[in-house]
């Protein structure tokens, strides 16, 4: 939901920086109150000197250490492990300021929400109660076997269904919660013989499913019958509950991996709970179903690389081959995932139990790239004794890499298939040959090549010589985009009034260098209508990074620049470099996919290719420009005067024409 251009600087002006930051710090001695001048050990890295300085008249805090700074959004941003909406409601609630209002519908599919969730709450407590009957005894003894004692039950407010129709319904009725919630909860179910709505989870063991925010939204239900259809039983899908968009232990797991654990994706409940009371705090688990696109997107969100924790049997394995074809499409620099396979025939609760928590660390510490888990579903069991086979394999995986949206990310797959592939088939030095014996051992680099005889292996390329000029666009492949990045940046500092347009372009803007990337960050949590708009930027990134970008010569010359608050300068400059911007990520994708096929065929229709893409960069670069230049390329690589080339042309024209009669 977007909000109003005042709202967050209310916010910010309501909250106390150093009331918020308090809850995790503890205030130095040297700390003065009376000028909201505060110190303490920076939260976000280990120190013992105080150099995290929190300014709460300005509302903005910096570690002289690490160099983390911002203000009350941020922090909150940071230390939950939220995202900014989220944030923004935290310290709002603590402000006693009411979130902007939404449209009438909005607001009563809200309130209708929170009853759904007053109803959760109380089947929560219905359920914890039961499970200390006597009814409940032998789900106590498979909690006690499983090493679940009354510590481990109330952290995850683990509870009992009785084996009976209507418990539940009777005792919701009793509160005088209606049918119809009670159903649209998914806790009842509407009988289809004309009587009343009975218990949907009966004879279970219940955990329950909260979402990130800590709102009960559905349970899951393991059943004590060895004969039940089901062993294991989620609720519905409801106006709370969308299974394949929701994690088990989100809020919790989120605050760990906040806090510098590792984000671990185990396949259940119990072992989610066996990882945490472990001490591996940021685990979670889907809710019985396949690891979904959405679900992965929400694991990202916690961190930039979950471990896939996966029981190393055959199903196991099965379901890694399985989430590779889900992440590759959503694959990028900063989204990447890592498998660990445990020993076949055990899950963590097996493992933590025979060898303690140091046996799953190992494990953990071992876990591999994606590239190794695709790279082993293409060669695994396959017999690569011909080039057909080895063309199959390649052209299988060139297929598999395609699905990568990201160009450098695709490239960079690619060379490490290359390698993959040079270790298999023996076409390096430091790899055995497909047909080699079992028993082979890479010969040692002390071989002396015979007089006019080749190198073992082939000949290596050779290296350059100390005094060879380095090409420009060899250096950087990248200067074009990170040129592009550069103006759009400074065009929106110098006219904030742009920015409210200009965020759809940002958040898709995938930023070259670090200091892009933070100034991006930042401009998206700001807002462009505030008078102060030029100091607070400053003093949430530093003077330095600023004059950094402006100062730069292509930057200085730049009309958006020069013309500081003309917002019509600004929208033309943005659109005209979003547009190159496409079109040099375009020509940098089509030679990205054009080089793969390279590694496999260099035949004349992909050099065809490249040169085609360089064309048509080059004519998207001068698309804007083409009616005002003075100048064109000549077909050697020079600029000509536009006048003169006409003036030749027409000569030249003439000159055929006359040749003719």
């Amino acid at each position: 939901m977007s909000l109003p251009p005042n709202f967050i600087d209310e916010l910010r002006t309501r909250v106390s920086l150093s009331q918020v930051v308090g809850r995790k710090v503890v205030w130095s001695k040297k700390s003065n109150r009376a000028k909201g001048d505060w110190w303490a050990s920076c939260p976000f890295h280990q120190e013992k000197s105080a150099s995290f300085h929190v300014d709460d008249r300005k509302g903005f805090y910096y570690c002289f250490g690490c160099h983390a700074k911002g203000d009350a959004l941020t922090f909150v941003q940071e230390t939950e492990n939220v995202g900014f909406m989220e944030a923004v409601e935290i310290l709002a609630r603590e402000a006693g300021m009411p979130m902007p209002a939404r449209d009438p519908q909005a607001a009563k599919k809200a309130d209708r929400r929170s009853v759904l969730v007053e109803v959760m709450e109380e089947a929560v407590r219905f359920y914890r109660m039961q499970l200390k009957t006597g009814a409940a005894s032998e789900a106590r003894a498979y909690l006690d076997r499983r090493g679940l004692g009354m510590k481990g039950q109330d952290r995850f407010e683990i509870g009992f269904a009785p084996d009976s129709w209507d418990a539940l319904y009777n005792h919701l009725k009793g509160k005088g919660i209606a049918d119809d919630l009670m159903i649209a909860t998914g806790l009842c179910a509407q009988s289809d013989r004309g009587k009343g709505p009975y218990d949907r989870f009966r004879g279970r063991i219940m955990f329950p499913i909260r979402d990130a925010r800590g709102r009960c939204i559905s349970f899951g239900g393991r059943a004590m019958d060895p004969n039940a259809q089901a062993k294991y039983l989620n609720g519905p899908e409801t106006e709370l509950f969308d299974k394949g968009n929701s994690l088990y232990n989100h809020g919790p797991a989120r605050e760990a991996v906040g806090k510098g654990q590792t984000l671990i994706v185990a396949e259940g409940y119990m072992d989610v709970i066996a990882l945490a009371m472990a001490g591996f705090e940021g685990a979670v688990a889907p809710l019985g179903t396949a690891i979904t696109p959405e679900q992965l997107q929400l694991m990202w969100r916690i961190s930039p690389e979950p471990v896939i924790a996966l029981d190393g049997d055959k199903a196991g394995v099965r379901a890694a081959y399985r989430l590779v074809d889900v992440a590759l499409p959503l694959l990028e620099a900063e989204k990447a995932l890592r498998f660990c396979l445990l020993p076949e025939g055990q899950d963590p609760d097996d493992l933590i139990k025979a060898k303690g928590p140091s046996a799953m660390a190992e494990v953990l510490d071992g876990a591999m790239p994606l590239i190794d888990i695709l790279w082993r579903r293409a060669t695994e069991d396959q017999n690569f004794d011909s080039p057909e086979r080895k063309a199959a394999l390649d052209k299988r995986l060139r297929e598999e890499i395609k699905q990568i949206r990201s160009p450098d990310l695709r490239t960079h797959y690619g060379h490490a298939i290359k390698d993959l592939r040079a270790t298999l088939f023996g076409t390096r030095p430091d790899a055995p040959r497909s047909d080699a014996p079992r028993d082979w051992q890479p010969r040692q680099n002390n071989w002396q090549p015979r007089q006019g005889g080749r190198k073992p292996w082939g000949n290596a390329p050779a290296k350059p010589l100390g005094t060879t000029i380095t090409s420009p666009l060899v250096q950087d492949e990248n200067f074009e985009i990170s040129f592009r990045e550069a103006v759009i940046l400074a065009t929106i500092i110098s006219t904030p009034l742009v920015l409210e347009e200009a965020m759809d372009l940002l958040e898709a803007m995938v930023c070259q260098s670090e200091d892009h990337r933070i100034l991006r960050d930042t401009l998206l949590m700001m807002n462009g209508r505030s008078d102060a708009f030029r100091l607070e930027l400053e003093a949430m990134v530093g003077p330095e990074l600023l004059e950094n970008l402006l100062g730069r010569s292509h930057i200085t010359i730049c009309p958006s620049v020069r013309r500081a608050g003309d917002l019509e300068t600004a929208t033309l400059t943005l659109k005209e470099e979003t547009a190159k911007l496409k079109a040099a990520h375009g020509r940098l994708a089509e030679i990205a996919e054009a080089t793969e096929e390279l590694s496999g065929s260099a035949d004349e229709a992909v050099t065809f290719r490249l040169h085609q893409a360089a064309l048509a960069f080059d004519r998207a670069s001068r698309a804007q420009q083409e009616d005002t230049t003075e100048y064109e390329k000549a077909d050697n690589g020079l600029r000509v005067d536009r006048k003169e080339r006409e003036a030749l042309d027409g000569l030249l024209a003439s000159l055929r024409n006359t040749s003719k009669h």
